[in-house]
């Protein structure tokens, strides 16, 4: 009997067979597919994780910066009279504010001209030179009247401008005031006269020292135009005259060169506009800092359900989070809910933790806010607060304040003692000057400022000493070997006569010399004393600590507590300095901990990269097999064809013999 199949020859059903055959060898695939979808659901989970932590730290930035809690609002009750903004030094209160009269500046008109354009005089170079300062008497009609005296601003920069046969018109001296940036603003005005054109010369700062006095020595006909001296010769009219800003605050007087006031109320700038009276309000910013935190907790809350939701197991459907039992996971919730659990040291008050202020945990690991609580706190106490999240310092003493610190300063309480004043490097000539010093044309003086040596060009001309004083500080403070670095001085005339350089630098690197350059000595300034004395840095202890000290700064020792905490100390006496309290605040150590935890190098990124890595091996893992597969079947393919060729061949057999079998019965009948 044959063997009956649909296979091809012996009938076996060869694909059947090799079809169910590799179902059995691909059971290990299936499992290599699981684990890769199991895996690649972990690393969605860690990068939701992730994203979590990027919303929660974003909140954590804004109450880890000190300027949050620093910052204070100055409110004006009639900004048309005067408005105000606050620094961080200024103190809550309220001001009253009378303005009796605005700062202005000096405004003068030269006689009217026929033509803006007409060259005026014969081109002859023409040196026209400004000085600013105070005029003693008071206008008549625009004119000084006899006795009217004029007194230099030495603080003030002099500046010339020359006038020949390019730019001598109206519109030339214009121009050429205009692009000298002398602190001068020049304009045209007409009147429409049979003389309409009018050149009108206004300083540049108000306040009652910037008047001007003008000189022009050169061509007669543009000095007859330009030549302006309240106590002499006057060819401008006064149209503005220059005055202080008079003010009253809670009822002292004070006045000011400008409209913009800074020395009258600490840590507030004033913005005088018009005469009157009104009040200025300094307050905390308390509403904007109660905001921040309400933020805070629901960005921490909303992590938290993040962390909850996959972390979590559901006994109803025996089924849980992607993340349940993930080491990492629990090790970054366990981290920050210790950080926040955690006292705040420091501080020097009474506050050490969060619940202190109305912010505590609830039984399901999430925060509250009591706003209440909270706006008490920042009321009674909002300096303080600002310590509990930032990393904030304060000094008991007012002449000294925290100027910065690093990740290695440690919370803490610290006495302060200094034992050595920063002092500027100055230079005093030994040369009493005379009432006339003068500088030769291309006259050069060699300046060592701060350690650093430049050529400094100083102006030729006749000087009194404060205009001396005036034309040498302006020269080297304009400089660009020392101004890049901001290195300047300040010059003057002591009671005796002789000049002095200032360094406006402190410490051991501030210093002054001069030597000889080109053209007048510097001994026709200074005498045989052109060497100056240098100064010295500020010296102390933290602690009983040493700590290094470079001008005014304090630095605390490498290895202590107070390592990288800077000091500023501007001035007082030596000796005991009162305290330091330094913390260390809950948004201050959240940001180090997600830095830890987020960016290339962070716990997640690790994390993810080791699921990855395995990830990335079971891809390996899957391709060998599938290689492997395609041999095996090859293999079970051959081997059933081999044997659909032996059966066939068999049935062929079976067939023939069946036929000879029954040709031989055949015969026998």
């Amino acid at each position: 009997m044959s063997i009956q199949s649909t296979g091809i020859g012996s009938g076996l059903d060869v694909n059947s067979l090799v079809s169910k055959l590799m179902q059995v060898e691909s059971q290990p695939l299936t499992s290599l597919a699981k684990k890769q979808t199991s895996y690649q659901a972990k690393l969605s989970a860690y990068g939701t994780l992730n994203s979590a932590l990027g919303s929660f730290q974003s909140a954590v930035a804004n109450l880890s910066n000190p300027s949050v809690f620093q910052s204070l609002t100055a409110t004006s009750g009639d900004s048309t009279i005067a408005s105000a903004t606050a620094a961080v030094s200024a103190a809550a209160g309220t001001y009253s504010i009378t303005v009796n009269q605005l700062a202005q500046n000096q405004s003068i008109s030269s006689a009217g001209q026929v033509s803006s354009s007409d060259a005026i005089g014969t081109g002859t170079s023409t040196t026209v030179s400004f000085q600013f300062g105070t005029i003693a008497g008071t206008a008549v009609n625009g004119t000084y009247p006899s006795g009217a005296t004029f007194t230099q601003d030495t603080t003030q920069t002099t500046g010339t401008v020359t006038i020949d046969s390019s730019n001598n018109s109206l519109q030339g001296i214009r121009d050429a005031i205009n692009s000298a940036g002398i602190g001068v603003n020049a304009s045209i005005v007409g009147d429409g006269s049979a003389t309409p054109y009018h050149l009108v010369l206004s300083s540049a700062k108000t306040g009652a020292t910037s008047s001007l006095q003008i000189s022009a020595t050169g061509d007669s006909a543009v000095a007859n135009l330009l030549n302006y001296n309240p106590s002499g010769t006057q060819n401008f009219t006064e149209i503005s005259t220059a005055q202080n800003a008079s003010l009253k605050v809670n009822g002292i007087n004070i006045t000011s060169a400008a409209n913009t006031v800074t020395s009258a109320v600490q840590g507030v700038t004033l913005n005088l506009t018009k005469a009157g009276t009104t009040s200025i309000s300094v307050t905390t910013n308390s509403g904007a800092v109660q905001n921040s935190v309400t933020n805070f907790v629901q960005a921490y809350n909303a992590l938290n359900a993040t962390i909850t939701s996959l972390t979590s197991y559901n006994s109803s459907t025996q089924k849980g989070g992607l993340l349940l039992g993930d080491s990492t996971t629990q090790g970054v919730q366990n981290q920050i809910r210790n950080s926040l659990s955690a006292a705040v040291n420091g501080l020097g008050g009474g506050l050490t933790t969060l619940s202190q202020i109305g912010v505590s945990f609830q039984k399901d690991g999430s925060l509250s806010v009591d706003s209440t609580k909270l706006s008490k706190a920042l009321t009674n106490n909002f300096s303080d607060v600002g310590g509990l999240f930032a990393s904030i310092g304060k000094t008991s003493d007012s002449l000294t304040s925290i100027a910065g610190s690093t990740s290695a300063t440690k919370e803490g309480t610290y006495a302060l003692n200094v034992t050595q004043i920063a002092t500027q490097g100055s230079l005093t000539g030994s040369l009493a000057l005379p009432g006339t010093t003068t500088i030769d044309a291309n006259t050069t003086l060699n300046v060592t400022l701060n350690n650093l040596n430049a050529s400094v060009a100083i102006p030729s001309g006749s000087y009194t000493p404060a205009q001396l004083a005036t034309a040498v500080q302006t020269a080297i403070n304009t400089t660009s070997a020392f101004s890049a670095v901001g290195s300047s001085v300040k010059a003057s005339i002591n009671s005796s006569g002789q000049l002095v350089l200032q360094s406006t630098s402190y410490g051991s690197s501030s210093n002054v010399t001069l030597a000889d350059g080109t053209g007048t000595s510097a001994s026709s300034l200074a005498g045989t004393q052109l060497n100056g004395t240098a100064g010295v840095d500020v010296a102390g202890t933290l602690n009983g600590t040493q700590v290094s000290g470079s001008g005014q700064t304090l630095t605390g020792a490498v290895g202590t507590n107070t390592e990288g905490l800077k000091i500023l100390v501007a001035g007082g006496s030596v000796g005991a300095r009162g305290t330091v309290n330094y913390s260390i605040g809950y948004a201050s150590k959240l940001t180090t901990l997600l830095n830890g935890f987020l960016g290339s190098s962070g716990t997640i990124a690790s994390t993810t990269d080791g699921v990855n890595r395995t990830l990335k091996d079971l891809s390996k893992q899957t391709d060998t097999l599938n290689s492997r597969l395609i041999d095996v079947e090859a293999r079970y393919r051959a081997q059933f064809t081999a044997l659909d060729s032996i059966i066939s061949s068999l049935n062929s057999t079976s067939t023939f013999l069946t036929q000879q079998l029954s040709a031989l019965t055949g015969s026998s009948k």
